[in-house]
């Protein structure tokens, strides 16, 4: 699982390097590895900087070159030689330096060199957008505002994004930790336990209320398998603009090995590496009968998946369908003919609990792993439907417009309750084999989100939330007392060891 340090940094705050990261969640039982280094431009634009055309002449020896002379804010011009057609004095450009190394778009990278061109010294290279790995354009050089800065690192005036991102080799049992979210929350709890402290938190951003909605549109939601969905949410936004996303969405995206698709799309990838919820945006027009239906059952049907493949349901496959038809594999895969596409104006967005159960039989009997059914699988917090939502919809008003035509209908008949646990201070003394403050010991725990419910002289009785699917038995909160603490800090007992 890929974790972006910057995207990490807008969850919590830190003051720590990548490896300072790498180190804590490591020793909490995250493994880290490996780190790799993100640019959102391949190269970074090293060696390229604003620059200035002064003078512009024709070439004497090629009709189709210019000798210019160009300020990149040194104490002389440089002599360039340029074929691009549109370039003229007077222009703000991007001018790659000797010695740097340029990706283009398309073909092997290399590097400019002080060269001579049909005679004429040649000091540099004044750039196209393709040269550089910043767009296909090879119509002519880039042309920049002029009030870009002559002298100042290209990198600089893009804003490129710089990226530390670290590779985590999640456990089967760590669902809780399967976001940028879930991380967060455990280095808080390090970082408090390690300064005694409540200083860090774990903050999710941009969760507002939803405006009132217009009700132009209606879905009505009907869950017939209770047992496979616990939890259903939707809501519906219309007059919505399906088209790239902004680059901040492209970067965290492209930094994590996700391929931008379009805003809604983006968006719901998002959230999921976000807060770890799956979410999946429905063109309204093609939701038949304006009804959703969570159901089983259709064993035999015919189901063309996302990526053009046309499978055959089994029985126990859980279905989002609209009044006639499928239309999703629920958790795991969309389907074809209802997903968000140019032409798309509206959405239902949905976001629900799906048994774990259930997602991992459609999953491995239709050979499908995807990131959702990856946390779907594993067990998601049927707590976090509604904030998904919430987060969601925000980034669609922002990126592509559009009102809220429906507000948010939840269908959750029984409350999944957090689980109670029955903790003793001995119990964990005795199987961590070292004697731990007390104090330490509830602080870590409550630094984990989990509540005390009552105290006696020797336990708690605990409240475990339900995004921590693995914690459900004592040992299990000692565990994760013992991963907080540090393995690293409990010697060895070597009496024990004989």
């Amino acid at each position: 699982m890929k974790i972006s340090y910057n995207w990490l940094k807008t969850l919590i705050d830190i003051n720590l390097t990548p490896e300072q990261v790498d180190e804590y969640l490591t020793s909490s039982g995250l493994e880290v590895e490996g780190i790799e280094s993100f640019e959102s431009v391949k190269g970074g634009l090293k060696g390229i900087v604003i620059g200035e055309v002064v003078e512009k002449e024709k070439h004497p020896d090629a009709d189709k070159l210019s000798i210019t002379k160009v300020n990149v804010g040194g104490p002389e011009l440089l002599n360039i030689v340029c074929g691009a057609p549109n370039v003229a004095a007077g222009q703000k450009v991007l001018v790659a330096m000797i010695g740097a190394k340029l990706y283009p778009t398309t073909g092997e990278p290399f590097e400019i060199k002080k060269s001579k061109i049909r005679g004429a010294a040649s000091e540099g290279m004044i750039c196209a957008e393709d040269e550089i790995g910043l767009g296909t354009s090879h119509d002519g050089i880039l042309i920049l505002p002029n009030d870009a800065v002559v002298g100042i690192p290209a990198a600089e005036f893009f804003k490129l994004e710089n990226d530390s991102i670290l590779e985590i080799g999640l456990t089967p049992n760590r669902a809780d930790a399967a976001s940028h979210y879930g991380v967060a929350r455990d280095l808080a709890a390090i970082l408090n336990c390690k300064s005694n402290s409540n200083s860090h938190q774990a903050h999710l951003h941009n969760i507002f209320e939803l405006p009132e909605a217009s009700n132009i549109n209606k879905v009505e939601i009907k869950v017939e398998n209770t047992e496979a969905c616990k939890r259903y949410s939707g809501l519906v936004i219309s007059g919505i603009t399906v088209k790239p996303s902004p680059d901040w969405l492209k970067n965290y995206l492209l930094a994590i090995g996700l391929r931008p698709i379009n805003n809604i799309v983006d968006i719901t990838n998002f959230v999921l590496h976000d807060l770890g919820q799956p979410l999946h945006a429905f063109d309204l027009d093609k939701i038949k009968g304006n009804k959703i239906v969570v159901k089983t059952g259709l064993g035999n049907t015919k189901f063309k998946t996302l990526d053009g493949t046309e499978r055959t349901l089994q029985d126990n496959d859980l279905m989002i369908c609209n009044e006639s038809e499928p239309m999703c594999m629920a958790g795991v895969f969309g389907g074809l003919d209802s997903g968000v596409s140019e032409t798309t104006a509206s959405i239902f967005l949905e976001a629900a609990y799906f048994n774990p159960a259930f997602v991992r039989k459609t999953s491995k009997q239709h050979g499908l792993k995807t990131d959702s059914s990856f946390r779907f699988e594993r067990g998601t917090d049927p707590e976090m439907t509604i904030v998904a939502l919430k987060r969601a919809a925000a980034l669609i008003f922002e990126c592509a417009g559009g009102i809220l035509s429906m507000d948010i209908v939840d269908h959750y008949p029984e409350k999944l309750e957090p689980f109670q646990v029955a903790f003793s201070y001995s119990n964990c003394q005795a199987l961590i084999g070292k004697e731990i403050d007390r104090a330490i010991i509830r602080h870590i725990i409550t630094s984990l989100g989990i509540s005390v419910i009552t105290e006696g002289n020797d336990g708690l009785l605990l409240s475990v939330p339900q995004y921590k699917t693995d914690v459900t038995r004592e040992a299990d909160v000692i565990e994760e007392v013992m991963r907080i603490y540090g393995y690293n800090n409990v010697e060895e007992n070597l009496d024990i060891m004989k």
